[in-house]
């Protein structure tokens, strides 16, 4: 079972989502697949991005947030995401969390925030260990 608190985890599925709709209203998937995740400084950089402002401020805010974790609450971060995207099973959580540890680095935030689904994932890797995505 996951350590990190589901608060901290349903905080940023709240700030996933509305990045994502920031996403919806600006950039186009494509786009952003084709120039991967950018800071706010090389967004402002890139005129030919036509990223919408609250997607570009939500990026930097959850990159933020998710940086000021601590090294094993971020790697349980991208373990309930591979959980809940169905890399793995709740059973397999332990070898989950040892390859999120094994393979941490500093552009973690990078790495979740370059997933198009992470409200998603996060969320259903909650529900894997039953833990309710509203409270």
């Amino acid at each position: 079972m996951f350590t990190i608190d589901p608060d901290k985890v349903r905080f940023v599925i709240e700030k996933a989502r509305i990045f994502d709709a920031g996403m919806e209203n600006g950039e186009e998937d494509e786009e952003l697949e084709a120039t991967g995740p950018h800071t706010s400084d090389e967004l402002l950089e890139d005129e030919d991005l036509e990223e919408s402002p609250e997607a570009d401020a939500m990026y930097g805010e959850l990159r933020e947030i998710i940086n000021e974790f601590n090294q094993d609450e971020q790697a349980e971060l991208v373990a309930l995401t591979w959980v809940g995207r169905g890399s793995y099973g709740t059973e397999e959580w332990a070898q989950a969390l040892e390859e999120a540890n094994r393979v941490h680095n500093d552009r973690t935030a990078e790495y979740l925030l370059g997933m198009p689904l992470l409200a998603d994932y996060l969320a259903e890797g909650l529900s894997a260990f039953g833990e309710s995505v509203e409270e």
